[in-house]
């Protein structure tokens, strides 16, 4: 049985994942992996991360939170939505994603960040 773990994303996460307008830091707990996200205006999966994941589309599973900022979804079979401040969503793979404005998005994702971000 493990006991009561405390990490903080602001003072030294396990990792931090940079990429272009953006970064991912993570907290990893044995199987768990949770990361706080944060992408600059200007931002898209398809600019910046589609190079690293070598994929057609993000094929990470999101269950997340968002913070701060706006962010748009499309997934691969047209659907949409938006989200910004309070919501939460789930997002499965096969999606396209990008900032909606002039303010950084903030998201902590807790369950798709295990390779995101990371050079395939």
């Amino acid at each position: 049985m493990v006991g009561m773990i405390k990490k903080n994303l602001n003072r030294g996460p396990d990792e931090t994942r940079k990429f272009e307008k953006g970064k991912v830091d993570i907290a990893t707990f044995s199987d768990v992996t949770i990361g706080r996200a944060e992408f600059e205006p200007g931002w898209s999966w398809e600019k910046c991360v589609k190079p690293i994941a070598k994929t057609n589309s993000c094929e990470a599973p999101h269950t997340q939170y968002v913070v701060s900022g706006r962010m748009k979804v499309v997934m691969d079979d047209g659907t949409e939505e938006e989200f910004g401040p309070g919501d939460v969503g789930i997002i499965p793979p096969g999606h396209n994603a990008w900032v909606v404005g002039d303010e950084k998005c903030i998201t902590i994702d807790f369950t798709g960040m295990t390779t995101y971000g990371k050079n395939q």
